[in-house]
């Protein structure tokens, strides 16, 4: 099963991730995170934030996660992902489920777990600003069409967590060509 998580930056795609696979690992299913900024120091370390390095970071780390998923493992790509042609292609190349990690910009703001909110909203003269942060100076389309859409900003990482873990195991009773749609 492959699973990549898509959300802005400090909505709890990662930390919901890790929390999903250590209770899956806990019923005996094998689960592998793939992080977009793990793999931004490593994989993709040549990308920048254009469109198109933006599409190729998560091209390959599509292409990742379905060799992991390949093996039988539950493999979860966070990334933010921000168009939704790029998800839809791990769609359809895949058969990856789309789970929105959603939560409000002023939410993200107050939290800004990693600071960058706070460099997005520098003036743009002032050196530590950061211009290609999404959300604030960057498009991030929302999904158009999720399996599973998460408000992190309504729910506790805990309620989230176990919303997600029991949408993969209902989904992998489901027969592996007929995609999971529409749950909220």
């Amino acid at each position: 099963m492959f699973l990549q998580f898509t959300g802005r930056s400090g909505a709890g795609k990662t930390t919901l991730a890790m929390r999903v696979c250590a209770l899956l690992e806990r019923r005996q299913i094998a689960c592998q995170v793939i992080d977009g900024d793990v793999y931004r120091q490593t994989l993709c370390n040549d990308l920048g934030f254009s469109a198109a390095d933006r599409a190729e970071n998560i091209r390959r780390l599509g292409q990742l996660a379905a060799q992991i998923s390949a093996t039988g493992q539950v493999a979860i790509l966070c990334a933010i992902n921000p168009f939704d042609q790029g998800r839809q292609a791990l769609e359809a190349r895949y058969n990856a489920l789309t789970i929105w990690i959603d939560c409000s910009l002023p939410v993200l703001i107050k939290r800004d777990t990693k600071g960058l909110y706070r460099r997005a909203l520098l003036p743009l003269a002032d050196p530590l600003h950061i211009a290609d942060l999404l959300g604030p100076g960057d498009l991030y389309e929302n999904p158009r069409q999720a399996a599973l859409h998460i408000r992190t900003d309504h729910c506790s990482i805990a309620e989230a967590a176990q919303q997600i873990t029991a949408f993969i195991l209902a989904a992998r009773q489901q027969p592996a060509a007929v995609p999971v749609h529409g749950i909220h």
